[in-house]
C-alpha cells in the first residue's frame, strides 16, 4: 500500500495510460479519495464522468480510421510528424503517444500531423510544461496556450526545476519544455510501426555508387 504517490508514476497511470481512480485506487490497495487527493495535490486535470467511463469502455483509446497522405503537401507533414516520433517521441510506453521538444513550431506540427491523418481530436491532447525557476509560469503557460490553440485545462500542473547556467541551451528553452500526451495504444503501434518500416527502407535501400 502506497501512502504517497510520486507525481510522475500518477501521470503515467492517469494520463499516460489513462486508468481511471478506482482502477489505481484497487491497484495500490487504497480509497480513491486518496488517489483524488494526490491528483489534486499535483495539479492533474481530472477526467469527467463521461470520459472516465469512455475510456473503460475503449481501453485502447479512440477509434479512429486512418486518412492516408494524398498531396505533395500531405506527404511531407506525414513524413515530418513520423520523423519528430522517431527522433523525439518517448516509445516506451505501451499504451500512449509522447514527446517533448523546446520548439512551438514543432510541436504545432505534430499536433497537426496527429489530427490530420489519425483523427485525433484537439480535446484528447493533454500537455505537460517543464520550465526553471526563473521564469514565470504563467507567461510560460500562457505561452504555450496560445501558440498551440489549446485551452489551459488541458496542461497539466507546470513542473519547475532550478534554474541552469545561462547558454545556448538556456536560450532554447526560455518558454519551457513542452511534451504532448495521447493515450492511445493503437496510435501507439502505429507509429511505431511506420517507424519500423522506414528503418527497414533505410538499411535496405542502399544501392552501390557507381561512377559516371
Amino acid at each position: 500500500m502506497m501512502s504517497v504517490f510520486d507525481e510522475r508514476t500518477l501521470k503515467d497511470l492517469y494520463i499516460t495510460r489513462g486508468f481511471s481512480v478506482r482502477v489505481i485506487a484497487n491497484q495500490y490497495s487504497c480509497s480513491q479519495q486518496k488517489i483524488n487527493y494526490w491528483l489534486a495535490k499535483y495539479g492533474i486535470p481530472k477526467r469527467s464522468i463521461s470520459e472516465a467511463i469512455y475510456l473503460e469502455r475503449n481501453p485502447d483509446g479512440d477509434p479512429f480510421k486512418f486518412k492516408a497522405p494524398v498531396t505533395e503537401k500531405d506527404w511531407f507533414l506525414f513524413g515530418l510528424g513520423v520523423g519528430l516520433y522517431w527522433g523525439e517521441g518517448t516509445k516506451r510506453s505501451p499504451d500512449s503517444v509522447r514527446l517533448g521538444n523546446t520548439d512551438p513550431d514543432l510541436v504545432k506540427r505534430f499536433v497537426e500531423f496527429l489530427s490530420k491523418f489519425y483523427g485525433i481530436k484537439p480535446e484528447k491532447f493533454r500537455f505537460g510544461l517543464q520550465i526553471f525557476s526563473d521564469m514565470n509560469p504563467q507567461e510560460a503557460l500562457s505561452f504555450w496556450v496560445h501558440k498551440l490553440g489549446m485551452p489551459a485545462s488541458q496542461f497539466m500542473k507546470v513542473i519547475v526545476t532550478p534554474a541552469r547556467s545561462l547558454g545556448i541551451y538556456r536560450e532554447k528553452t526560455r518558454h519551457g519544455v513542452l511534451t504532448v500526451y495521447v493515450s492511445n495504444k493503437k496510435l501507439r503501434n502505429l507509429l511505431v510501426g511506420e517507424i519500423e518500416k522506414l528503418s527497414t527502407m533505410r538499411y535496405s535501400a542502399r544501392v552501390p555508387y557507381k561512377p559516371k
